[in-house]
């Protein structure tokens, strides 16, 4: 855990109650300051990421708390903002970027187990459904207008484009892992 890349990852998941703690504070700048605690925590997903291939620093540990620390800080700020704003396409949109991340990590903990691991590997769209989540995100918590800017209705458009890179990266990974996963079916008989 001595590592600066994992040190990090470490404190994203430590934001987390500091974000909901915050988000909650019954003042007037609570949801600019959670909006900057969630921005700062996806810097650091960058960051740790850059700093463990730069300097050479991935570990095993960080290979598998990164993408916990995501899927947690993401999940969590979802929840914050359908319970904030639980009308339909809100709720939704959640639920198809959390069901994916639940999805993805099965397929590719399953893929692992069969040494197959490099098939769902993490693609360009998954990149860009990042970048366009973690801004959808931040923009939702954000919640006001900023210089004019309706910050609120320019996430809701952002988390729909992340939602549909969701659906189109999850369909990418699906479909690679499809030939080893039907393969695996017939070959012992199992069903599912």
């Amino acid at each position: 855990m001595r590592s600066l890349p994992n040190l990090l990852t470490f404190s994203r998941i430590l934001m987390i109650p500091v974000f909901v703690g915050i988000h909650y504070l019954p003042v007037p700048w609570n949801h600019q300051v959670a909006a900057l605690i969630f921005l700062m925590a996806a810097f650091t997903d960058w960051l740790d990421g850059y700093l463990a291939r730069r300097m050479r620093l991935a570990s095993p540990l960080g290979a598998f708390l990164d993408p916990v620390a995501d899927k947690l800080i993401v999940a969590t700020a979802l929840v914050l903002v359908v319970a904030d704003d639980p009308n339909v396409w809100i709720t939704v949109s959640a639920a198809v970027i959390i069901g994916r991340e639940i999805t993805i990590s099965a397929l590719r903990e399953w893929m692992a187990e069969l040494g197959r691991r490099g098939v769902v590997a993490v693609r360009w769209v998954g990149k860009f459904k990042t970048a366009a989540q973690m801004a959808a995100i931040t923009l939702l918590v954000y919640r006001h207008d900023l210089f004019g800017l309706p910050t609120y209705r320019l996430g809701t458009l952002l988390l729909y484009v992340a939602v549909g890179l969701t659906l189109w990266s999850m369909t990418a990974y699906l479909v690679a892992a499809w030939p080893t996963l039907s393969a695996e079916k017939e070959k012992t008989g199992a069903g599912g």
